[in-house]
């Protein structure tokens, strides 16, 4: 359920701009161009945002920490015996 309320409103969002913003251009020799521009705009934004977005849900590839980065924490943290052993 977390997930669907950002997708649902950001959506929303781009919809609305790149549905109802070609219709606030004013009239002119470039309107078509202007209505074309917010469209693309809210198209690839949109895109972009998503790809983010549902990469982050599930990545490729997770943190790589080196063992000795691994053992210090382990260390720091109080629980080394448990985690990691300590062997050279």
């Amino acid at each position: 359920m977390s997930i669907v309320i950002p997708l649902v409103s950001v959506t929303a969002f781009w919809l609305v701009i790149g549905a109802g913003g070609p219709f606030l251009v004013p009239s002119g020799p470039n309107r078509g161009i202007i209505q074309t521009m917010i469209v693309l705009t809210a198209v690839c934004c949109h895109m972009f945002w998503i790809l983010v977005y549902l990469h982050q849900l599930n990545p490729l590839i997770g943190p790589q920490i080196p063992v000795r980065t691994i053992r210090w924490i382990s260390e720091q943290w109080g629980d080394s015996p448990l985690l990691v052993p300590n062997k050279p």
